[in-house]
């Protein structure tokens, strides 16, 4: 048990470049919300409802996070920050990363049964902040969520979905770099280096992208300034002229 604890920090450190030791670790209120989380499944699992669902009021007066007793985790899940909604038949795999205020929702179902009506979110996907994934639906594995999605279908294994449902973009699967990049999907061409710092040539291509807009603008004056004085001929023959 010691042993998966110290494999479940490891795997938020590599993560979340913030902490400085796995006791700070602990005190995150996505680690406190699992940990509530695990007693309140076996709770709910023994059939003492009741007593789970007091274990997780509790935890969400703690964190922020609401973890339905019924909702299934797999290993390693990193809820970064909270105001996260994981519902009673949500399914979630191994590694995934959720970042704050995502709902993972249910329908209404329309025979007045519960059933399975919550997201399935396979193994290494990442959902981005304000995320809202609805229904039974399921997040293939390696999948991305981009922030403020709402996802009512289905995402392939390890494609992205990007923007609202009513303009919602599906990135195909490809091979994408395999090291994690904290707070964003990792995209082609990222502006900064693994410092933060802007990459060089990405500011001499603004640089450049600048300077042909300049000239751009000074061919635009020069052809205004060299049509100017044949308007105003052209207006004072024609008796328009001010």
């Amino acid at each position: 048990m010691f042993e998966r604890l110290i494999s479940y920090l490891e795997s938020v450190r590599a993560r979340d470049p913030a902490p400085r030791s796995r006791w700070e670790i602990l005190l995150y209120p996505g680690v406190l919300a699992l940990g509530f989380h695990r007693i309140a499944h076996w709770l709910f699992e023994a059939k003492l409802y009741f007593l789970a669902r007091f274990v997780n009021h509790f935890s969400r007066l703690m964190t922020a996070i609401d973890i339905h007793p019924g909702a299934t985790i797999g290993r390693n899940l990193f809820i970064d920050h909270g105001f996260t909604v994981i519902g009673e038949t949500a399914e979630i795999g191994d590694n995934v990363t959720i970042y704050q205020c995502v709902t993972l929702g249910g329908t209404n179902p329309t025979n007045g049964k519960g059933g399975k009506r919550h997201p399935t979110i396979c193994d290494n996907v990442i959902i981005g902040s304000g995320a809202q994934i609805i229904g039974p639906i399921t997040i293939g594995e390696r999948g991305r969520v981009g922030a403020n999605a709402v996802v009512t279908d289905d995402v392939p294994a390890g494609a992205t979905m990007i923007g609202l449902k009513a303009r919602s973009t599906l990135v195909p699967a490809e091979d994408w770099i395999k090291e994690f990049i904290p707070y964003g999907t990792p995209c082609d061409d990222p502006p900064c280096d693994d410092q933060g710092r802007p990459r060089r040539d990405c500011v001499e291509k603004l640089e450049s992208e600048v300077a042909a807009l300049r000239e751009e603008l000074a061919v635009m004056k020069a052809m205004l300034a060299e049509r100017a004085p044949v308007e105003t001929e052209l207006q004072r023959k024609n008796g328009t002229a001010d």
